[in-house]
Formats: C-alpha cells, sequence, structure tokens
C-alpha cells in the first residue's frame, strides 16, 4: 500500500502511526507499506507557449485563448520528487490519497494519479491534525477515493479557469494600452483585481470625504464628595445623524445649560464581572498582521521566514494555515512545547514561569480545525544566535501566542450607572481590571480586536441606585467626523478576510459569508493564506500600489496608474463578485449538479464578449507615464525585475532585446562601452529591408543600415524613431529607394 502526503510532515505522522520505519530516497519504507510526499502541487497546468510557441509572443487576434483539454507539466522545483512517486505508483497495488482534506488536497494527489495513468485501487484518508492517535484513528476510516471526485473536479476547474482568466485579461488589457502608448503590463487576476479596488475605493473614499460636526454632552457629577463624568444619552427625537450623533449644536447646547447646577439621581446601577480570553494562535495571515504592524515586515517575507523556520530549523509546524484552533490531543504536548520554548528563548524564562499546562483555553477545540491547525513551536531546540533577527522575531510571535494560551484571562468588572437630571439621562461606564493575566506579556502591545467602550472610566466609585447627585455642570463638544483611515499593510490584511462586507449585492454577499462558515477568522474572504502575499507583491511590482509614510503609520496607497486602470475595469474585476459567483458554481461541481465543461464555457464566453468591447472601443486610458525610449528601436523601455534585482529592457522583445541596468529608477547607459548596438527588428531599412542601428553622432542620433558598408542609407532621429521621409544622408547602394515617408516591404512593421 503507498500512502502519499501532501506534505513532509504528514508523511512523517502517517510513518510514526504505523509504527516507524526505513527512510528512503523520497519515501519511507514501512514493513509492506511505502510512504511518499508531495511538495505542494507537483503538477502546474500548460502555459500558452506549451502548446504553441506562437503564443510566446502576445497578439490580440490571439484572444480569447483556451486549452481544452488542457494539459499539465511537472512543477520544476520538485520534479525529482515526483519521479520518485510516479516509480512507486507504478509499483503499487494501492494508493491511499493523503492530500489535505479539502478540494486542492483531493486534487494534488488525483492529478499525479491521473497523470500516471494509474489503475489500480485508490482509498481516501482524511487527516487534519498529525498527532499519531489521530492518525491510526483516520486510518480506521478509509473511504473510497472516488467519493471525493467532486472535490477534485471543482477544484480543477477553479485552476483552469483561474489561469484562464488571468492570462486573457491581463493580455487582452496590456495590449490595448500598448496601443496607446503604455508600455507596463496591466495584469488581472480574480483576486488581485479586487484587492488593488479596495485601496484605490479606500484612498478615493479618504480624498473625498467632507467633514461634518457632531456634539457630545457631556455632565460633571458629584455623589458623596467624589467627582466623576457620564455622557448624555440621546433621545428618539434629538436631531441625529445615520450614526446617532448629536447634528444640532444649539440644541445640544440648550440641554448642557439644561442640567448645569441641578441635581441628579442615579436611577440604576448595573455591575457584572467578565474575563477577556488570551489571542488565539496564529494563522498564517494573523501572522503578517502582527508582524506588519510590530515590526514592519513584508507579508511575502514573513511567509519566506516561516518556511525557513519550519523546513530549515524544524521550530514551527506547518506555516501556510488558515485555522487559528488545536485539536484537543494537542494539549498533552503543552509541557514539551513550553520547555522547547524556554531553552529556544531565555528572555521569556519569566512569562514561562506564570504558564501553567494544564490550563485549556479557547484554543484546544477539534471542532474548529479544518484541514490544517494554528501555526505553533515544535518540542525541537534551535542554537538561537544563528537565526537572523528576523527569524527570532516571527518564532517569538509564534512562541508568544502559544504560551499564553496557558495563562490565566483578563478579568475585569464593568459598571452602568444611570443618572437623571431635569428630565435627561446621563451614563457612567466603567471598566476595573481585577487581574491582568496574560496581558501582562503584552505589554505594550495593544491588541487590534481587544473590545473598548467609548466613554469609558477606569476609576473606581461606588454608586448606588436612588443616590442624589447634583450635575456640576454641563459641558457641549463640538467633534468632526473622521474619514476611515488610509490601509497599513496590516489592515489591508485582516481586510481580505472580510471583503463580503463591501458587496452591495445582497445575493453575493451572502455566498462570500457563507463560502467561509467553516473557516474560524475568515468572513467573507478572498485569496488564500499561501497566496495572498504573492498578489499583493504583483500589484506593487507592476506600479499599481505603493507605500506612503504618514506620521508613524505607513500607508499602503495607490498610484496614479493603478486608479487608472481600476476606472476602466469592468464592476465584475474590480469587486470580489467573481470569486462569489464561482465559488456558487463550484459547489455545484462537488455536488456533481455541474459539469467542469459547462462552468468553463461560460467563462469562455464572459471572455470572448470582454475582448470584442475592448477590441472595438478601446480602453480610454490616460495613464500618466515617464518614457524612457530603447536607444536601439525607440519602443518604451520597461522596468522589470529579474534574479539580481531590476532592469530595464525593450518593450518590443522579442523583436528588439535590448537591456539596461536600473539606476535609482531610471534607465542607464549601457555597462560596456564597447558593446557594439544591438540591430532592431522592428525599424528596416527604406532600401534594402535590413534592421536599423540607432547611433550617436557629432550631431546627436540618427539611424543607419545594419547593412553598412554596402548601404550606406541613413535617417534623421525623432523621439527614439526613424524619420523616414527625411534621410539623414544620401543613398549609395544603386538600390530604387521608394518616395520620402513609404517605406519598403519590412519597413511596415514599424
Amino acid at each position: 500500500m503507498l500512502y502519499i502526503a501532501e506534505k513532509l510532515e504528514l508523511a512523517r505522522a502517517i510513518v510514526e502511526a504505523l509504527g516507524g520505519g526505513d527512510k528512503k530516497k523520497g519515501y519511507y519504507e514501512c514493513g509492506t507499506n511505502r510512504v511518499a510526499w508531495c511538495y505542494g502541487h507537483m503538477l502546474e497546468l500548460y502555459e500558452p507557449e506549451d502548446y504553441d510557441p506562437a503564443y510566446g509572443r502576445w497578439r490580440l487576434d490571439q484572444l480569447p485563448m483556451f486549452f481544452i483539454p488542457w494539459k499539465k507539466k511537472p512543477v520544476a522545483k520538485s520534479e525529482d520528487q515526483l519521479q520518485v512517486i510516479l516509480k512507486l505508483v507504478k509499483e503499487a497495488a494501492v494508493v491511499v490519497n493523503a492530500g489535505d482534506p479539502d478540494p486542492e488536497g483531493q486534487l494534488l494527489v488525483d492529478e499525479i494519479l491521473q497523470y500516471a495513468g494509474y489503475k489500480g485501487q485508490v482509498k481516501r484518508v482524511l487527516i487534519n491534525d498529525n498527532t499519531p492517535a489521530l492518525v491510526r484513528k483516520a486510518f480506521a476510516n478509509l473511504r473510497d477515493n472516488a467519493d471525493f471526485a467532486g472535490l477534485s473536479a471543482a477544484a480543477e476547474a477553479r485552476q483552469v479557469a483561474d489561469q484562464g482568466y488571468g492570462f486573457n485579461m491581463t493580455r487582452l488589457y496590456t495590449l490595448a494600452a500598448k496601443r496607446q502608448g503604455y508600455g507596463g503590463v496591466l495584469s488581472v487576476g480574480r483576486v488581485q483585481t479586487p484587492i488593488l479596488g479596495l485601496v484605490v475605493r479606500r484612498d478615493r473614499e479618504h480624498a473625498n470625504h467632507q467633514k461634518s460636526a457632531f456634539f457630545v454632552i457631556q455632565g460633571k457629577f458629584q455623589v458623596d464628595g467624589k467627582e466623576f463624568i457620564a455622557a448624555y444619552r440621546n433621545k428618539e427625537n434629538d436631531p441625529r445623524d445615520d450614526k446617532g450623533r448629536l447634528t444640532d449644536r444649539d440644541h445640544a447646547q440648550a440641554i448642557a445649560d439644561a442640567v448645569a447646577g441641578r441635581p441628579a439621581r442615579i436611577v440604576s446601577v448595573d455591575s457584572g464581572k467578565g474575563e477577556t480570553p488570551p489571542p488565539l494562535p496564529y494563522n498564517l495571515l494573523a501572522l503578517q498582521t502582527d508582524a506588519s504592524r510590530l515590526h514592519g515586515l513584508a507579508p511575502d517575507k514573513v511567509k519566506d521566514i516561516t518556511q525557513t523556520l519550519r523546513e530549515k530549523h524544524r521550530l514551527i509546524t506547518y506555516n501556510r494555515s488558515d485555522s487559528r484552533y488545536l485539536s484537543e490531543e494537542q494539549h498533552a504536548d503543552a509541557p514539551a512545547v513550553i520547555a522547547a520554548i524556554a531553552a529556544n528563548v531565555p528572555e521569556f524564562a519569566g512569562h514561562v514561569a506564570r504558564t501553567d499546562p494544564a490550563i485549556r483555553s479557547r484554543a484546544f477545540d477539534s471542532s474548529k480545525v479544518t484541514a490544517h491547525h494554528a501555526i505553533v513551536p515544535t518540542r525541537e531546540h534551535a542554537d538561537f544566535t544563528k537565526l537572523s533577527i528576523d527569524e527570532k522575531r516571527v518564532y517569538t510571535l509564534i512562541a508568544r501566542a502559544y504560551l499564553v494560551q496557558f495563562m490565566p484571562p483578563r478579568t475585569w468588572e464593568r459598571t452602568v450607572a444611570v443618572l437623571e437630571v431635569e428630565g435627561h439621562t446621563f451614563v457612567r461606564i466603567s471598566r476595573i481590571v481585577l487581574e491582568n493575566g496574560w496581558k501582562d506579556f503584552y505589554s505594550g502591545d495593544p491588541r487590534p480586536e481587544e473590545e473598548q467602550d467609548d466613554e469609558t472610566d477606569s476609576t473606581s466609585i461606588p454608586l448606588t441606585a436612588g443616590q442624589d447627585a447634583i450635575c456640576l455642570s454641563g459641558d457641549c463638544v463640538r467633534k468632526e467626523t473622521t474619514p476611515k483611515p488610509l490601509y497599513t499593510m496590516a489592515s489591508l490584511l485582516e481586510d481580505l478576510t472580510r471583503v463580503a462586507q463591501y458587496d452591495s449585492d445582497d445575493t453575493l454577499r451572502k455566498i462570500l459569508n457563507d463560502k467561509d462558515n467553516d473557516k474560524a477568522g475568515e468572513h467573507g474572504g478572498i485569496g488564500t493564506p499561501a497566496t495572498r502575499d504573492v498578489i499583493i507583491r504583483t500589484l506593487f511590482d507592476r506600479g499599481f500600489i505603493e507605500t506612503v509614510k504618514k506620521g508613524k503609520a505607513q500607508n499602503v496607497v495607490s498610484t496614479a496608474a493603478g486608479r487608472e486602470f481600476y476606472d476602466i475595469l469592468p464592476d465584475s474585476a474590480k469587486f470580489p463578485d467573481m470569486t462569489a459567483v464561482w465559488h456558487q458554481e463550484q459547489l455545484e461541481i462537488e455536488r456533481g449538479e455541474k459539469s467542469v465543461d459547462a462552468f468553463l464555457d461560460g467563462l469562455i464566453a464572459f471572455i470572448g464578449g470582454e475582448c470584442a468591447r475592448v477590441v472595438k472601443d478601446g480602453l480610454g486610458l490616460k495613464i500618466a507615464f515617464e518614457k524612457h525610449p530603447c536607444p536601439v528601436c525607440g519602443n518604451a523601455m520597461l522596468r522589470r525585475k529579474g534574479g539580481k534585482g531590476f532592469f530595464w529592457s525593450c518593450s518590443a522583445y522579442p523583436d528588439c532585446k535590448t537591456t539596461l541596468p536600473d539606476v535609482d529608477g531610471k534607465p542607464g547607459a549601457r555597462t560596456d562601452p564597447r558593446e557594439r548596438p544591438i540591430t532592431s527588428e522592428v525599424h528596416k531599412c527604406a532600401a534594402c529591408g535590413k534592421g536599423l542601428v540607432r547611433r550617436k553622432g557629432k550631431d546627436g542620433h540618427f539611424w543607419g543600415c545594419s547593412g553598412y558598408p554596402e548601404c550606406k542609407r541613413t535617417y534623421r532621429d525623432i523621439d527614439g524613431k526613424p524619420n523616414y521621409a527625411v534621410r539623414a544622408g544620401p543613398c549609395r547602394t544603386g538600390i530604387p529607394c521608394q518616395r520620402p515617408g513609404r517605406p519598403t516591404g519590412a519597413a511596415g512593421a514599424s
């Protein structure tokens, strides 16, 4: 029997549950069983140029392009491991799909079996916790893999649709923009573009906010010689805005004047004790949010750091988790994990001493563990001096979030006192901390998710219903409305988990929310923990969003190009509608109510309509951008990022292969002064049809024929392109020349 696990950690857990085994190259031998593992998806869809090299050059007349049936190829970085699995599959009588218990986990193994042409028996095991006892329990409930064919089909449909939508829409908008002189890539994606939409709409809402005044009435009261402030409770007939705030200054001032110096009475006092539990352990998104908020780390860097902590140092569990809960069985690991943290982070010694492994926090809830559990430290010890500063920071965040699960809650007493004076009601709310508990560990780090009461007092004053009081003074305080703050990286990441709140369509909003019913911490979100950081980085690299320092905050805002691009997109692209619609259709595919082909047919029709519309009407693009002409052919140079950093390449590639170094965000000079100019494959000599070369003479740039000295035709340079109408010198080839301004043959390609 061959078990194919989604990742190495699960393979090790399966081996332990089977009673141990011998490690071979790429798999474990466990008696008559073998256990192999994947590194995520081992296969990927063909790129368009894999089907036909002609698709390597982007052209509008190729769109829309869809490849049905589609093909897959090995992921290059994990091909060696794939070959090990394929060899084992050929030798297996029974294969057990041990992918994660979700659509992607199902597809990940199924596609390997399909690629291998496997015809034998396939079973399915559902494991969402690597605890050996739970793995053995899962072995007792093996099912037929065919029962999960719908999950696999839904994941495959989403994968093919995402690729087709992204390739077609990106090429469509990029090529249409290029016609108008824009040299950049206008990338479109089902998740990427709605994220851009979030940022653009927030920026505009912030910029267009119109301040309006509202008024708060406060009364200073005295009881038994003790003074305190209470806030006026608005009445139904008070002039108020849609948020219940007083809007009429004269009305508010009249109330403040009416209560000043008047006797009052305490009509009720309600007290109750409560507690605030520690924050849950991290999933990847919550970790990225805090690492950005506290240490300024970019989301993609945090993911890379966790990958290193997990694979190289083996200090943390699976790092791409979307769950913030742990199984109840993992509670037994607490003493060993706490001891490992104490050894790894000696400065936590004082806090470790306050932990009690017997405490069972709300985090230990098996019913809320989905395909993965929260990211927590392992039992491994490490030499902390060998970790980078950022690796230490991320590990300590994860360790702190684990340790507080074994600390007492923060307890408090909340008291609400209601006073009446001259027919008006005032309320005083006080919250007194009784025991700080876990909060001591978070000293200096206010938790954004903690509840805070407006107008809350932290002083304790004994009040009793029926007591007499006096209102010493009334004060009408003018305040102004403020816009929603600009995004920071932390707040943007948080909003990606709840974008449904911004959807104006009630039906689509409900679908998005329902999609996340079984996901703690997700409330109608888009993207996944494994992809969000990559998508945000793409928006930065494309120049659609940027960071701007405002005061102490590092805000994420849209650029002029990003806002212009947003404006020319259809609503279906810039709102999360497509995610909602696709999710509904993928549920139908899972249930066998809809075929993958029918789903894709609808998408092909939609993209075909978009292609026809854009080709017919254009984009109306008005992006202002600084042009940097190619020194060889005159087309725009584009700033790109390679393995060694940024560089500039010609937008006419592959016809022109000119590249230049990046110097402070602009194209620099060619690095080798001896390097000969590159012959243009875009601009051709009107006399002989050979490529032109842009050169520099004593009077400036000009274009000369690459056929020199046989052809000595030259042309004046106008804005980085040859002017065929005005020659810079005579033709001495004997070849008949066309009339000025009408180049022959291939010269028209310019």
